[in-house]
């Protein structure tokens, strides 16, 4: 008995041709395989192509405390301000006063340009906060404005509001703004109201009533919502290449992230001058979203939280010259970083750092498990370095994991180096990387085939296909991907970890492409790969499932007709196979279930499609549909699985997920 089923094609607008060579895909369900660990699928997320500032943290002023190199960068001023440094804050002395501009005529004041604009939306509240004081006592007042440059001048009803400042001490004011209309590249505008009395003003802050859980110093909706809609297994953070930093000043270090939010000091930004195609020396980190928020955000979206600290290495390809890092014998105060970010996530509240995260509103511990010490160091400095770690930390927190790095490359001699070296120091994981072209995804499917079961584990910690020719989200690309994902799957026993990389762009301050979700001031959308993504998030079934294509253990190359699978199964009994066909020709698939039990079977399948006729097909804002799943279900008598192969036909260029209920 053969049955055909159309539903894939047939959602597509496709017709199935016969095809005398049928693939034949053995499935075992109930055969032992490997369990799938929890974080399995997860997210990467840096600061990079303004994915923190101008993007997920929701904060909309740039440079709110006058902190940056050029203290007024970001800033308009007008009448008579004064950039001051002795302020309220330690780590941020900058605060600006604004004096009589001395002229019935004039006023002064400053406007605020924003991330590519200050925008809001009409009928939205924003909330304005600002540390004021009067520096002689008495009172003064300053106006606030949400302005839309384009139409100034023209008597339009402004959204204002005035704030009354009383006495000599610093003190916290707020006020809520309502824009009557919506504006992309709007401006702050805040001055001194007539009659003028001097008033000193730092840390002048934006934000919009509406973020994600309602925080005050909150993260963008939409943006949270698209992770969460991943159903990442792990959230590693803050990035790569920012742990590490141009040089000591600039690394990230995470104690300046923590605290009151308008005492933690900005760094600049590693990947401010980094590419001369895409130039913003204005590309600052505030640190508002910092560790806490991190862990925070880990534990909502449901994530393993991976923090990653720096080894005591600065970026290795600016600096050659190793007096730039810090030597052996001044590593102890990385060291001590390390251990207290453990205790700050996981220790009582009667700890030094465990008391900070209970002040900041989490009292229970975060139960982090896992930590990343380096990024993509290499050569025998690396080692020499994370040695030490790796004794402190397992000497004081034994079950703690730890990850180590292969370095910046997939394959070649630093690789070569690094894995031995990560067993020998009994690292728990070896972070990998991989941006590589198209020939190399589909070279590799079968990448963890064949590598050491009773080493370390693998995370794949940052890859994307780059396609030839351009690097942007198109549809092959994140075909390709979702076929090299398949050997992930299959050797779960020893891949434990896999994130996607970069995360975010805005389309105005991208400096590194592909990405996994595009977004302006106002919308974001995902991509192809962030569909793949998902797709296997979602699907990622407890435990592997044996698969044989044609007869075959499925090896994830392009001998096999150019199609990858890999097969998992859920507790609740559901199959889920994925097939990635990635040739131009539709393919035959007959899928027979070896060793059903008696009174075994499905009575329907759900087939999800990714597909696209044009391999550059990409999303944009405008368009979010170009490339998107379609989702259909067919039933089926539960007898047929006993008697025949259920048939399928995949289309050309198409990922496919099959869930047998």
């Amino acid at each position: 008995m053969k049955i055909k089923v159309l539903a894939a094609l047939l959602a597509l607008g496709c017709a199935a041709p016969a095809f005398a060579a049928v693939n034949q895909l053995v499935i075992e369900p109930n055969a032992k395989g490997a369990r799938i660990p929890d974080t399995m699928y997860g997210l990467f997320f840096e600061d990079i192509n303004y994915a923190a500032d101008g993007g997920l943290y929701a904060e909309k002023v740039k440079n709110r405390s006058f902190d940056f190199t050029y203290p007024l960068t970001g800033w308009n001023v007008f009448g008579k301000v004064e950039v001051r440094n002795d302020g309220p804050f330690e780590k941020n002395p900058n605060y600006v006063r604004l004096s009589p501009a001395g002229h019935t005529d004039k006023h002064t004041g400053l406007d605020n340009e924003g991330f590519f604009g200050v925008s809001f939306e009409k009928g939205k509240e924003y909330r304005f906060s600002v540390w004021a004081r009067v520096p002689d006592g008495g009172k003064s007042k300053v106006r606030v404005e949400l302005e839309n440059p384009e139409s100034m001048g023209e008597g339009q009803d402004m959204c204002a509001q005035e704030i009354e400042i009383s006495g000599k001490e610093w003190k916290k004011y707020q006020v809520m703004l309502k824009p009557s209309e919506t504006v992309s590249k709007g401006k702050l505008r805040v001055f001194l109201c007539k009659p003028e009395t001097t008033v000193d003003l730092e840390h002048l802050s934006l934000f919009p009533t509406d973020t994600w859980k309602g925080r005050e110093n909150g993260l963008r909706k939409d943006l949270v919502q698209k992770l969460a809609g991943l159903k990442p297994g792990v959230f590693r953070f803050p990035g790569g290449c920012i742990v590490e930093g141009t040089d000591m000043n600039s690394r990230y270090q995470w104690k300046n992230t923590v605290g009151p939010v308008e005492n933690r000091p900005v760094n600049e930004n590693r990947w401010h001058y980094t590419f001369r195609h895409r130039f913003f020396p204005d590309y600052y980190q505030s640190y508002g979203l910092g560790f806490y928020e991190y862990f925070l955000l880990s534990e909502e979206i449901g994530a393993e939280p991976l923090p990653v600290l720096n080894v005591g290495l600065v970026c290795q390809y600016q600096n050659r010259d190793k007096n730039a890092h810090a030597s052996l014998d001044e590593l102890q105060p990385f060291i001590d970083d390390a251990l207290d970010l453990i205790e700050f996530a996981n220790g009582p509240v009667d700890s030094k750092w465990g008391k900070l995260r209970a002040e900041m509103g989490h009292p229970e511990p975060f139960n982090m498990k896992f930590i990343g010490i380096g990024n993509e160091q290499w050569g025998p400095e690396y080692p020499a370095r994370l040695e030490p770690f790796i004794k402190a930390i397992r000497a004081k927190y034994p079950d703690m994991q730890i990850v180590g790095s292969s370095g910046p490359n997939s394959e070649g001699e630093d690789f070569e180096y690094l894995w031995p070296e990560m067993k020998r120091l009994k690292a728990d994981l070896v972070d990998e990387h991989f941006y590589r072209p198209e020939s190399w995804f589909l070279e590799q499917g079968n990448r963890y085939d064949n590598y050491d079961r009773k080493g370390p584990k693998v995370f794949a910690g940052e890859y994307a296909c780059h396609g030839k020719g351009k690097k942007w989200n198109h549809f092959n690309a994140a075909l390709l991907e979702a076929a090299f994902m398949t050997g992930l799957e299959r050797n779960a026993d020893i891949v434990e970890m896999a994130t996607y990389a970069p995360l975010f762009a805005h389309v105005e301050g991208w400096q590194w492409r592909p990405d996994m979700i595009w977004f302006d001031n106002f919308r974001s959308m995902p991509t192809a790969s962030y569909y793949v993504q998902q797709l296997y998030s979602v699907n990622k079934g407890d435990q592997v499932v044996p698969l044989k294509m044609n007869g075959k253990q499925v090896a994830g190359n392009e001998d096999q007709n150019g199609l990858f699978a890999s097969a998992v199964k859920e507790d609740n009994g559901e199959v889920i196979v994925k097939v990635a066909n990635t040739g131009n020709a539709p393919q035959d698939l007959a899928m027979e279930f070896k060793g059903l039990k008696k009174n075994q079977g499905y009575t329907s399948v759900e087939i999800t499609t990714l597909h696209s006729d044009n391999p550059e097909a990409e999303n944009t804002l405008d368009n979010q549909d170009i490339v998107k799943p379609v989702t259909t279900t067919v039933s089926i008598p539960v007898s047929d699985f006993k008697n025949a192969p259920w048939n399928v036909t995949i289309p050309a260029n198409t990922f496919a997920v099959y869930r047998f209920k």
